[in-house]
């Protein structure tokens, strides 16, 4: 087997002779077919988290099922599924609450993941996936059973982009119709979390963007606003639009501590700022809690988009077949694994909403 992976920080490799392990109980092994280049990704490739090396990433994957160990019943080989990051055991104290993203089981693959080189040294399956390669192991919670007649590189979107970014709105924050959302960063999640927005029927859905190729994106997305801030006061925008009242949400999906410094200035009374993107380790933001009392605001951290895979992706599955949810107009290019560094870079250019890497 061959995969992208990262020796040094910023220096995202291919190599050969990699082994995998067979899946073990409660585990299937997938061909993967499309995994898309999350920002996550490359924060991690970037040395922004972390984590031991060597490493393979991507995490946004869909494929065929191979096998699978013994226990798992949802699945098949020969299916097709999304693979997500999110690992969970359906008992502990967060999954019985429906916090799967939160889940407090250690399972064997995070004790020794399924990884290694041709020589027996350990290979880091970063972010429990590891799908810039040909093939996963992972546990059975991971994979997801989807139709045989939805595009498989579409279909990759639905493990990260889609679901972190809609279910930030839907899940998370639970958002109102007739509301005014903000959402700053019109990238892969962002443009997810405005359609979530439409959807819900926001009065107003703004977007802030340094790209205007990207706000005239989010438009055909459902977005009613466009705010760039290297051209325009964000604030005193946003309030004008909300007839001086601010917003009700917030929604912030990229890791920018400028973003995060904006975004409490935004908000309106009784309004929530929505924590979606993640920021480097270390990153500080400030806020005046006296502000944030007497205005009866709130915080809301969003993983994943608080979503639940089992339920989530079928009924975004839906939307798509429905008509409802745009994901092939995400994807920016196609790259075969040989070019992953040329579509890493072009997302660090700001060039694309999502590249996919397809087998």
């Amino acid at each position: 087997m061959k995969a992208a992976v990262c020796r040094e920080f910023g220096k995202p490799l291919t190599i050969e002779n990699i082994d995998l392990a067979p899946p073990g109980a409660g585990e299937v092994k997938v061909k993967v077919s499309a995994c898309a280049i999350c920002h996550s990704d490359i924060s991690f490739m970037r040395g922004a988290w972390g984590g031991p090396l060597p490493a393979v990433y991507g995490h946004e994957a869909a494929g065929v099922v191979e096998s699978i160990g013994a226990g798992v019943t949802h699945l098949k080989p020969g299916d097709h599924a999304v693979v997500t990051l999110i690992r969970s055991c359906g008992t502990c104290r967060q999954c019985a609450h429906g916090a799967q993203v939160q889940c407090e089981t250690q399972f064997p693959l995070d004790r020794k993941g399924p990884l290694s080189l041709g020589d027996g040294a350990p290979l880091h399956q970063s972010l429990r996936t590891g799908a810039f390669a040909e093939y996963v192991t992972v546990h059975g919670s991971q994979a997801v059973a989807i139709p045989k007649d939805l595009p498989i590189d579409s279909a990759s979107l639905l493990a990260c982009g889609v679901i972190t970014g809609f279910g930030a709105v839907v899940n998370t924050a639970k958002l109102r119709e007739g509301s005014v959302a903000v959402v700053i960063g019109a990238g892969g999640v962002g443009l997810n979390s405005v359609q979530a927005c439409a959807l819900r029927g926001a009065e107003k859905t703004i977007v802030v963007d340094i790209s205007d190729t990207k706000l005239q994106a989010a438009r055909t997305f459902g977005a009613t606003d466009g705010i760039n801030p290297t051209k325009e006061d964000v604030r005193e925008r946003v309030f004008a639009l909300s007839g001086g009242r601010g917003a009700d949400y917030v929604f912030v999906t990229v890791g920018a501590k400028a973003a995060y410094d904006q975004a409490p200035a935004l908000l309106g009374r009784s309004g929530a700022l929505v924590v979606v993107g993640m920021p480097a380790n270390g990153i500080m933001s400030d806020y005046e809690p006296g502000a944030v009392a007497n205005d009866s605001q709130t915080i809301l951290g969003s993983k994943m988009g608080a979503s639940r895979v089992e339920v989530d992706i079928p009924y975004l599955v839906g939307l798509y077949r429905e008509g409802r949810l745009k994901l092939d107009e995400l994807i920016t290019a196609r790259y075969p694994l040989e070019e992953i560094n040329e579509a890493v870079e072009a997302v660090e250019r700001g060039e694309a909403l999502r590249n996919v890497i397809v087998f």
